[in-house]
């Protein structure tokens, strides 16, 4: 009895990990920044091509559970529009099946996400640089507090966030029905250890990190939440009001923060205070 209980434990432990994919990040572990051990150029990778596929077999449950939490997979990725923080995975993984059962190339245009339908096909804008990429999301993850998007080293290089190993990114789900061009490449080389210059793009300011506390329809309960993380965390903090659908919100919000290091070290601050789960803004 014991040994088939064992075995029914397994065979969950291991549904786990491959719905996570190779993506999963374990708390305690560094992060995985490694390039390819060589010059590999890959300025020359073209984008992903969008076409219309089949939801995969694998890798779309309606939930999933990481590490304790539990996740939610989107019903469809109509309009989707996210901003936050995008983290990169490479030789790690490499040749490591993901979440879909394809096998991950760190060289391709791909990328891993938590919600969105499997496949999906995504432009993903570097905010800092205004570089553009189109990658496929095969893969779930990161599964990294803060983090919104895992992309490929390809993907990562062509949008020069391989020296800092995160950038502020904003992603949008393109309609493969109604295809955006998809050959675009970066201007100049990169080598893996140090991204080619900074190529000026849409970008009209330089963007900044916040991290939302709290959202409350009454605004004493927001300026109070606001003078009590100001004090504990000697950091400025915003309220933002707003119309919702179901009336008047007013946004508590930590920043502006310097850095993605920073916003990770509030963060922790902040669950002292109960923010288990802060939001962050790129604005």
């Amino acid at each position: 009895m014991h040994r088939y209980a064992r075995l029914a434990l397994l065979a969950l432990l291991l549904a786990g990990l491959f719905i996570a994919g190779c993506s999963t990040r374990i708390p305690g572990l560094p992060d995985d920044r490694d390039g390819p051990g060589e010059h590999r150029d890959v300025s020359q990778v073209p984008d992903a091509v969008p076409r219309d596929e089949p939801r995969s077999r694998y890798g779309n449950p309606a939930s999933y559970v990481v590490l304790g939490k539990r996740y939610h997979t989107l019903g469809d990725n109509r309009g989707f529009v996210e901003r936050g923080i995008a983290s990169w995975y490479g030789r790690k993984f490499h040749g490591r099946k993901t979440s879909n059962g394809e096998t991950y190339d760190m060289y391709a245009m791909s990328a891993a996400h938590k919600s969105l339908p499997i496949p999906t096909y995504l432009e993903v804008t570097n905010l800092e640089n205004g570089r553009r990429v189109i990658v496929r999301v095969n893969d779930r993850g990161p599964f990294h507090e803060n983090r919104v998007i895992d992309l490929s080293y390809a993907a990562a290089s062509r949008i020069g966030m391989l020296g800092k190993g995160t950038a502020l990114v904003e992603i949008r789900a393109i309609d493969a029905r109604a295809p955006v061009p998809a050959t675009r490449v970066a201007e100049q080389s990169q080598t893996p250890s140090r991204p080619g210059p900074i190529v000026p793009g849409a970008v009209d300011a330089a963007p900044r990190i916040y991290l939302q506390a709290g959202a409350f329809s009454s605004s004493g309960n927001a300026e109070r939440l606001r003078k009590k993380l100001e004090s504990g965390l000697s950091r400025p903090v915003r309220v933002i009001a707003a119309e919702s659908p179901r009336g008047p919100v007013h946004r508590v919000q930590v920043g502006p923060l310097a850095s993605v290091e920073i916003a990770d070290q509030v963060t922790s601050r902040m669950h002292g205070f109960g923010i288990t789960e802060p939001l962050v803004v790129i604005d």
